[in-house]
């Protein structure tokens, strides 16, 4: 078996091969070549796979993004996607070859990270990927989505929810592509596990709505200047089920405004919220408390250190601490013990050999990273060691974030 990169000239066959992996078919792309996810593609960070007669029976792609990290700090960051293996060749070691190639390169590249989304849960984390952030559905019936009046107020007399003064227009997805662009890129660089989205995936409509041009109702909040800062994207089906594709929003009081206008729709039964952030004040302000309906709850971003002592001084900290950390890394056969300090802030993590206070795979190091989810809860699940008592909740402090990582992006 050979495994090689690819050039522009090998897309019609890396797209074919991938679609056969899945049992599908090609979309058929727009006259400019935009309009389906594939074109945007970069095709010189995506592999092959050739069996011994020269034949493609695998691919494996990574996308150029930016995480951003607790702190908020943006860092590059592989967005590893396109991974499939012809069903002719499944369990020959096709899989794990492609997975320590691209691995091996992303390091080349001097990225810290990787990060991808699972198709199955079961795959990912023998190559050192962990679960990093969830997500979930919020269903609302129209008859019981009345938001009560905001309760506590604030030093200036003025909660948070009620103090907005901005403005909601409605406005169709063709007629708003650059304001989209620029109300998400704001977000995304205040917000933990959030991924930058390329212009060029924008410009190809590469993805899901609201990125794709596919048809939407795009409701786009203006603060008092008029500047855009927040947008819900949605459509309605049937039976009369309004579903928004996404809500980005520069604060909670925008937020709380487009909940609202979608809400308050005519003419909808429920209203169907597709990617909620998982602890979202939302439901609470809510008259009824039982009206909003959660499901669908699930992993979305995986995330794997490629660079252990790299990546934890990368992202910020907000309590001061020190913990050794034993990491294990079996796919790639390493292991390190690290000294990780952290003052004022900022983290230096440097090799040792002093006693360990946790011991972890590497995976569950990605898992605890952006700080949705606390080092105890892999402590009870037997996933860490905890070497002495107290190590686990400092553990917590250290790697909690200043905001629940969520991240929207879909690649």
């Amino acid at each position: 078996m050979e495994i090689r990169s690819t050039t522009d000239e090998d897309l019609d066959v890396f797209v074919d091969t991938l679609h056969a992996a899945f049992g599908r078919f090609p979309e058929t792309p727009t006259a400019e070549g935009g309009g389906v996810w594939w074109s945007a593609l970069e095709m010189d960070r995506n592999l092959l796979a050739l069996a011994a007669d020269g034949r493609p029976v695998g691919t494996a792609g990574a996308y150029s993004f930016e995480l951003t990290l607790p702190g908020p700090v943006l860092v590059p960051a592989s967005g590893v996607t396109a991974v499939g293996v012809l069903p002719t060749h499944r369990r020959r070691g096709v899989l794990s070859a492609m997975m320590r190639r691209q691995l091996t390169e992303l390091r080349g590249r001097g990225e810290v990270l990787s990060v991808l989304l699972a198709s199955e849960a079961l795959i990912y984390r023998r190559f050192g990927y962990g679960p990093a952030t969830c997500t979930q559905r919020l269903t609302v019936p129209r008859h019981r989505a009345a938001l009560t009046p905001p309760r506590a107020r604030g030093t200036a007399g003025v909660s948070a929810a009620a103090s907005d003064t901005g403005t909601v227009e409605l406005l169709r997805r063709a007629e708003c592509g650059e304001i989209l662009e620029e109300v998400y890129d704001r977000y995304r660089r205040a917000q933990p596990g959030a991924l930058s989205r390329p212009h060029r995936w924008w410009a190809r409509g590469a993805g899901q709505p609201p990125v794709s041009a596919a048809p939407r109702h795009v409701a786009v909040h203006r603060g008092a200047d008029g500047t855009p800062d927040g947008y819900a994207s949605y459509s309605i089906g049937e039976p009369e089920t309004l579903t928004v594709d996404e809500t980005i929003a520069a604060d909670d009081a925008v937020f709380t405004s487009l909940a609202r206008f979608v809400l308050g729709h005519d003419l909808v039964t429920q209203i169907v919220f597709k990617h909620f952030p998982p602890g979202h004040p939302l439901r609470w302000q809510l008259a009824d408390f039982r009206a909003g309906q959660v499901s669908g709850d699930t992993d979305w971003l995986w995330v794997r250190l490629l660079d252990v002592p790299g990546a934890l001084t990368a992202r910020g900290w907000f309590t001061d601490g020190e913990l050794v950390l034993d990491v294990d890394d079996p796919f790639l056969g390493e292991y390190g013990r690290y000294l990780l300090t952290v003052r004022d802030g900022r983290a230096d993590c440097v090799p040792t050999d002093r006693d360990p206070d946790l011991s972890l795979d590497v995976s569950d190091l990605g898992s605890v990273y952006l700080g949705g989810t606390t080092p105890s809860t892999l402590v009870r699940a037997g996933h860490i060691r905890a070497h002495r008592p107290g190590a686990a909740a400092l553990a917590d402090a250290l790697f909690r974030a200043e905001r629940d990582p969520h991240c929207l992006h879909w690649f």
